[in-house]
């Protein structure tokens, strides 16, 4: 059997020309479930014959479809973000070719002899040769592209067989290097459909939207024979093709999805159709739908499940569209391929604007400066083509897809321009995105990838040398990479899409962790990720970088984001308040607002709030309501929630919330000094107890405790470890993770304690002078710590502030600050100042790769307590930030999975001034400046009661 075809780089053969996806009411018939199904490590061991009813497959095993075989024992799975798994050698692919071989027999009727059939595959990975009942129907590639065929005449009343050869690696593998696992198999649905004489063999409709006179207008590319009819607008058994105009329509958008339900239909068919009314346009250098200027809040997202790999069940996508709407996200670049079609519609019915991507990307290329990259290389050109083309008939009659894009990170080249030059000739109503093409030679809107701030300033002012730059639309496809904590410094990015017209928002990189759901021998769950199978050549864990956790549990960045893409802006002016609608169309009627006033995070009124009509940019400055007299900190919040139900959220569900302080702080008011006691193992100050040696407090009301000292040290985050001057290497260079303590001074007064240290790395000759004051009431001990570099640093601060161990015991926290969730320097728009309480295990946040987390910011007080009612209560004068872990900055540091991560008998505290920022440097910009923490003078005060 030859296998040729596997190294040859044009397309497949044997397929019929693309269409849209639809069903109808015609008969069709779902095969997946169980195939038979054996893997050979190479195509020459491949067995002969599989393709005939009389082989004998009784040895071999049940594989379900839609999967990937090797998420089902079968090989494994490898993951690689730029390099090729294999020699790069175009067309050729390694003779070690793992080959799945898959048969499914299965039962019709007569009646399906009676019209034509087609025999529909929605997507193979890489490259498969398909025969029916012994004959061959052709061979497909393009894994995430569908492929239909013929097969009306060669079935039979009774038992068919249906044969599937899958190689693993192929040509088509040159064009698929996207930034996810290498999965292989038949993992998207295989589908007999019933093609009745008649019929409708394609439609396309276009449903455009005049926004000054609130017209539509709608005709159908489709068989003349076909009609149309859309009750809702009383339009019945129209003749398709032929153009209509509706008086006034309601428009599709983003923020209100409105489909009209339709009919096409033939004397032998019927086609159930929903249609959106919308016009894409670019005016004065902006992407606009229905008039206005989009921003799109999006991400990137790609098709991903813990145990399924990209065979995504049904309702785990619409869980996706669901969290995203949640979250006020509004648009999906659908990176790198295009998903399941259920996908896009489910984008149709809930409102997303959608970039459908090209199943293509040749990243692997870069590392040879593009030599012999396939986007220049005349014999590739039929395949980019037939990629393109397939998506762009399959998906034409999404309203939700405003943006077409030729692919990803495949440099640029003649057969770009190609693509570009069908689509547009094809669908001129869309426009065409490939960040590829840097001079804007053939695409609509100038795109880039994880520009920092300053550069997309730039770019808004028209500071920039091409004029295409200038005169573009501009988005970040790819912005603020979610790789563990983080991203940090959405903002400002937020900022600056808001100042700059141009400036339509952008992706964030991703929405996923691609984790793959494994066990240790014990049973303890945990995700793997490169390397964890064995794999040779892998990226690690930056396939884990979303704002998703890989079971689809939610991120502190996705509450972030959700935070930052808030469409309504709720902030304090010098008497009252201001409410934004930041809305792309719509008012704020599908809102309520109301009030709540919270003293020391108890609330002690709450009420409605009245915001008049506001219109899409508009904004309303408003009093505050009337507010009973309070003592202590108050707060008030505004929270904008939705007033009825949709069908992602219920009545209730937050999208917006802004707080305004209104009654400062009470100052604490001190008991009376007490006298320091000499015994002769230890110095007693009120309820501490310290080393008369070193000046280290030892007990706290009876309980032994650890610490406190200073700590410039934290868990090293995947964006502190990033790939563009990683801070973490400049901290282990300067020796911050093993920092050493000297005593240079104890002075016990009679009132008060001093001990007086210098911290600092070996080897090295910088430091930092720590002075400990301590000093007690009658019910408390309080400690003033007062920190100043001493000599030349070299570099920032991971952290600064102290560690201090507790008996594990105390492991329910409640305290009054910022929260529910973690939350640092420049990921902080999210916290909420308020009274919250949590376990200690309920702090942790379980990035998949452990590092840094559960850090609460300005934090008044915090009260540990144990399940007989003892409490440890720290205060701050004013705050202090709060970490508390049953494990060890260096077990966290050194854990490589949750499952590594040990519980000891304490609980590790960290009360820190600052933390450095997060940033994105895991791919992105690093930290910005105003959010680098740097050695300087600084002072923390404490107060300890128990």
């Amino acid at each position: 059997m030859s296998s040729s075809y596997v190294e040859d780089p044009a397309p497949g053969h044997g397929s019929l020309r693309p269409r849209a996806y639809f069903r109808s009411d015609a008969r069709s018939l779902d095969l997946g479930g169980d195939w038979r199904f054996l893997l050979s490590p190479n195509i020459p061991s491949a067995p002969e014959g599989i393709e005939y009813p009389e082989f004998d497959d009784s040895g071999w095993t049940d594989l379900p479809v839609p999967a990937h075989w090797q998420l089902h024992g079968h090989g494994k799975p490898a993951y690689t973000n730029v390099n090729y798994p294999f020699p790069v050698d175009p067309p050729r692919v390694p003779s070690d070719n793992p080959t799945g071989d898959y048969r499914r027999r299965f039962t019709l009727d007569g009646d399906w002899l009676t019209q034509p059939a087609v025999l529909r595959f929605d997507g193979i990975d890489s490259c498969a040769r398909i025969w029916l009942n012994g004959n061959e129907l052709g061979v497909t590639k393009g894994s995430r592209l569908p492929s239909e065929f013929e097969v009306g005449p060669l079935l039979r009343a009774g038992e068919n067989l249906l044969v599937v050869r899958v190689h693993q690696w192929s040509a088509a593998s040159y064009l698929e290097d996207q930034d996810m696992w290498w999965l292989s198999g038949i993992f998207r649905a295989v589908t007999l459909l019933a093609r009745p004489a008649g019929g409708i063999p394609d439609y396309w409709i276009h449903a455009d939207y005049d926004h000054r006179t609130g017209r539509g207008t709608l005709s159908v590319d489709t068989d003349p024979a076909v009609r149309l009819s859309i009750p809702e607008l009383d339009l019945h058994d129209h003749p398709a093709t032929q153009p209509i105009s509706f008086a006034a329509v309601d428009p599709w958008s983003a923020e209100e999805p409105r489909l009209y339900q339709g009919e096409l239909a033939t004397d032998t068919e019927r086609v159930q159709v929903r249609i959106g009314f919308r016009t894409v346009s670019i005016e004065d250098g902006q992407v606009k739908v229905n008039g206005r200027r989009v921003f799109f809040r999006g991400v990137n997202r790609h098709e991903h499940h813990p145990d399924h790999g990209r065979a995504v069940p049904l309702d785990t996508a619409r869980a996706d569209v669901e969290l995203m709407k949640q979250h006020n996200i509004n648009a999906v670049r659908t990176s790198h391929y295009p998903p399941d079609p259920a996908f896009l519609a489910l984008c149709d019915e809930y409102g997303l604007w959608v970039i459908d991507e090209c199943d293509l990307e040749t990243h692997g290329f870069g590392k040879f400066d593009w030599d012999r990259n396939p986007g220049d290389d005349p014999q590739w050109s039929d395949a980019y083509l037939d990629r393109m083309r397939r998506m762009v008939e399959r998906d034409k009659n999404h309203p939700s897809i405003i943006l077409w894009s030729l692919g990803n990170e495949g440099h640029t080249g003649a057969n770009f321009a190609r693509m570009a030059q069908w689509t547009r000739d094809r669908d001129p109503g869309r426009p065409i995105h490939y960040e590829g093409d840097l001079d804007c030679a053939y695409v609509d809107v100038y795109s880039r990838m994880y520009a920092h701030t300053q550069e997309v300033d730039r770019i808004g002012r028209g500071e920039v040398d091409n004029p295409r730059h200038r005169e573009l639309p501009f988005l970040l496809c790819e912005y603020a990479h979610a790789m563990g904590n983080g991203p940090g410094g959405l903002l400002e990015y937020r900022e600056l899409f808001e100042r700059h017209p141009r400036c339509q928002g952008g992706f964030i990189w991703e929405w996923i962790d691609h984790g793959i759901r494994r066990h240790t021998p014990d049973g303890r769950e945990y995700f793997a990720y490169g390397g964890d199978f064995g794999e040779t050549i892998h990226d690690g864990n930056f396939v884990i970088d979303g704002l998703l956790f890989p079971d689809r549990t939610p991120s502190p960045g996705l509450t972030e984001l959700a935070k930052i893409y808030e469409p309504v802006r709720i902030t304090a002016t010098t008497d009252g308040l201001r409410i934004e609608n930041h809305h792309d169309h719509t008012t704020l009627s599908h809102l309520t607002f109301h009030w709540t006033l919270e003293t020391e995070g108890t609330q002690v009124a709450q009420g409605e709030l009245p915001v008049p009509t506001l219109h899409s940019g508009q904004s309303i400055d408003l009093p505050l309501p009337e507010l009973p007299a309070t003592q202590g900190e108050t707060w008030l919040t505004i929270h904008a929630t939705l007033a009825t139900d949709t069908p992602w959220a219920k009545a209730g569900h937050l999208i917006a919330w802004g707080q305004l302080p209104i009654t400062p702080a009470t100052p604490p008011v001190r008991t009376g000094a007490v006298r320091i006691l000499h015994a002769p193992t230890e110095l007693r100050l009120g309820l501490g107890g310290f080393d008369p040696h070193t000046g280290t407090l030892t007990s706290l009301g009876g309980h032994r405790v650890t610490g406190p000292r200073v700590d410039l040290w934290r868990a090293t985050t995947d964006n502190d470890r990033g790939e563009h001057h990683p801070d973490a290497t400049a901290w282990r260079e300067a020796g911050l993770h093993r920092v050493q303590h000297r005593v240079a001074q104890i002075h016990p007064g009679d009132t008060e304690l001093l001990v007086r240290t210098r911290v600092a790395p070996p080897g090295l000759a910088f430091g930092l002078l720590a002075d400990y004051l301590w000093t007690a009431d009658t019910d408390s001990l309080r400690l003033r710590l007062d920190l100043a570099p001493d000599g030349e640093w070299p570099c920032t601060l991971p952290r600064l502030g102290l560690r201090l161990a507790i008996p594990g015991a105390f492991d329910r926290v409640r305290w009054f600050g910022g929260g529910p969730g973690e939350a640092y320097a420049d990921s902080r728009q999210a916290a909420r100042i308020g009274l919250h309480t949590a376990t200690v295990d309920e702090l942790q946040t379980p990035y998949v790769f452990p590092q840094e987390n559960g850090n609460r910011i300005d934090v008044r007080w915090a009260e540990l307590s144990t399940v007989d009612g003892q409490v440890l209560r720290i205060e701050g004068l004013p705050t202090f930030d709060l970490t508390a872990r049953r494990w060890t900055t260096e077990a966290l540091e050194a854990a490589r999975h949750t499952t590594d991560l040990t519980p000891t008998d304490q609980i590790h505290l960290n009360l820190d001034l600052a933390q450095h920022g997060l940033g994105t440097n895991s791919c992105g910009p690093g930290v910005l400046p105003q959010y680098r923490l740097h050695p300087r003078k600084a002072a923390l005060e404490l107060v300890f009661r128990i």
